[in-house]
């Protein structure tokens, strides 16, 4: 490795090294000082046998695309399995497992993708470890997109192209939340690879993933108020083509409000990606940024919820910005199950949206 390489990758190895020592500090006070928060208020993991504490969920959710510009399609698009398993009271296994498209193999247009597999160990004062596959902190969908959770068929084009959702790493993270409602996350992993500098194509997933140059993520989250909840968050990378001649260090800045007023719901985020280097420069891709605003309504309809909502988005990968406008509506009969439908335009090409999904 050059030894310009080295001093690239020091700044990440720097942040690894904090992360090692404020283990540590925690790891002294004793095992005994377990963090009451993590296990819902209860030290109790449930009985001796590897069964009584292990627990299966997961998610899945059904599209059918009915389009303007292209062939409609309908897709099973994720089946998701989560297994989860409790070693003590403070150490746990999370997992996850997931099937795009229904059907993987050679020529057939599904994949098999480990999304998640981590050790998770908790102390006392809100803090906690992850060391492992992980999804990074960043962006409103990247940690929590199950389809009961948003609206819209399909998961919004700003976090899909510029965040990218849904993007996970391998590497070491700490987090800490207080009692005042705001909350830290810091994390060293894995990083993108690309030659083009597209974001999204970048994701390697952990897969035999190069390794020349290490990534770091930090948040900050505050939730102190009732119905409110912001973050800012930051990655840095010292060369987004892990050595591939680009010589590009990107930083991506971003931000996210989600803000509940009795029924009435403002969702937004910004985000922005700088990628140095005259290759990105020269392609027309040193700046890609997006963002958008989405206002809802909740109601109750007989036993079930209702929701309509609006969201607006913007975005420029180097190619020219595009914007969308999306409304639509989610029922859920009962809480976890979805049904959706939502019409689309984006610049023009139009898209009427339904869909199904769940989570347990």
């Amino acid at each position: 490795m050059r030894t310009t390489k080295i001093r690239r990758a020091s700044r990440p190895l720097i942040l690894g090294l904090g992360i090692l020592a404020a283990l540590a500090q925690v790891t002294a006070k004793g095992e005994e000082a377990i963090d009451e928060a993590y296990n819902n208020g209860s030290t109790n993991y449930g009985g001796n046998n590897w069964f009584e504490r292990t627990a299966l969920g997961g998610y899945g959710e059904l599209h059918l695309n009915l389009n303007s510009d292209k062939d409609n399609a309908i897709d099973f698009h994720r089946w998701v399995l989560f297994v989860n398993h409790r070693f003590n009271d403070r150490i746990t296994l999370n997992s996850e497992l997931e099937l795009e498209h229904s059907l993987s193999g050679d020529g057939k247009p599904g994949e098999v993708e480990l999304e998640q597999a981590y050790i998770d160990m908790a102390f006392d004062g809100g803090m906690h470890l992850k060391a492992g596959l992980f999804l990074v902190p960043v962006g409103t969908l990247n940690e929590r997109h199950e389809p009961d959770t948003f609206y819209g068929v399909e998961r919004n084009p700003v976090e899909k192209n510029i965040i990218p959702s849904t993007w996970w790493e391998a590497g070491l993270a700490l987090s800490k939340s207080t009692e005042g409602g705001l909350s830290w996350d810091l994390a060293v992993h894995s990083g993108l690879k690309t030659d083009a500098f597209s974001i999204r194509g970048g994701r390697q997933k952990v897969a035999k993933a190069v390794a020349e140059d290490a990534a770091a993520t930090a948040r900050v989250t505050y939730s102190g108020l009732s119905g409110v909840n912001v973050s800012a968050f930051a990655n840095y990378q010292s060369d987004i083509s892990q050595g591939g001649g680009a010589d590009a260090s990107a930083l991506l800045l971003g931000a996210t409000a989600d803000v509940q007023m009795g029924a009435f719901r403002l969702r937004g985020l910004v985000a922005s990606w700088d990628i140095d280097g005259a290759a990105a420069a020269a392609a027309g891709k040193d700046e890609q940024w997006g963002y958008y605003i989405e206002p809802s309504y909740g109601f109750d309809i007989g036993n079930g919820k209702m929701g309509v909502f609006a969201r607006y988005h913007e975005w420029d990968t180097g190619g020219g910005e595009i914007d969308s406008v999306s409304v639509g509506v989610n029922y859920w009969p009962v809480d976890h199950v979805v049904f959706k439908g939502d019409y689309t335009d984006e610049d023009g090409n139009d898209s009427f949206n339904l869909g199904m999904g769940y989570s347990f």
